[in-house]
């Protein structure tokens, strides 16, 4: 029995190269084509299909729209599963749509997918209910993790982190003791124990401040 499709993408043009791709792998049936969330969440309740396959961003707001429906439906129909495509090799991505579990979820970059043979594979895996994982983003996770481990943010403590994002908006110290109810005494302890675990003692206060920042908001990007 062939494992039946719906199909979102939001670019015309690669929605339809996947569509033909797709459409003449033996085993597999596209049976709904859509261009936005709107339409895919119509398309599975119409259709009840064996697999979605999903770009990650489409309409109507263009951020994680196909990682949302693949959360949803890890709820409402655990049987249903979900290969995403995207373009976006970032951690977060990868995590979230794996978060609540491997089984019957695929994430594919899209500069692999002219591979028939990959994709028609993955879609198959997740249909019996396995997983896959482009061998690029575990790459980027191992790289992800690696840096986590060796930043010295995570020397810092809860306290320490609040107010380093305090300094990160630009704040001085009395800002940041009202904004935290604290003393401004405590404020600067806190301040100096950071400068001290991020190794930035030597430097002077505008530029151990301007480095603080960089480091915390580098810790977030490559985390969010």
């Amino acid at each position: 029995m062939a494992v039946r499709l719906v199909l979102a993408e939001d670019n015309l043009l690669v929605r339809e190269g996947l569509q033909q791709l797709l459409s003449g792998a033996d085993g597999l049936e596209v049976v709904a084509v859509c261009g936005d969330l709107e339409s895919l969440e119509r398309a599975i309740g119409e259709q009840r299909p064996d697999v979605v396959v999903t770009d990650i961003r489409m309409p109507p707001t263009r951020t994680d729209e196909g990682i949302r429906v693949a959360e949803r439906l890890r709820e409402s129909d655990p049987g249903i599963g979900v290969v995403v495509l995207s373009q976006y090799s970032e951690p977060a991505y990868v995590l979230k749509l794996l978060d609540a579990g491997t089984d019957g979820r695929a994430y594919l970059l899209k500069e692999r997918v002219h591979d028939r043979g990959q994709l028609s594979t993955a879609i198959r895996t997740v249909a019996e209910g396995g997983s896959v994982i482009d061998p690029k983003l575990v790459e980027v996770l191992v790289d992800a993790r690696s840096r986590a481990d060796r930043s010295p943010l995570r020397e810092l403590t809860d306290r320490e982190r609040e107010v380093l994002a305090e300094i990160a908006e630009g704040k001085s110290n009395a800002a940041i003791a009202e904004s935290l109810v604290l003393t401004k005494r405590a404020v600067e302890k806190h301040i100096n124990s950071i400068f001290m675990k991020l190794r930035l003692a030597g430097a002077d206060d505008v530029s151990k401040r301007v480095k603080a920042t960089l480091m915390f908001l580098s810790d977030g990007a490559s985390s969010d």
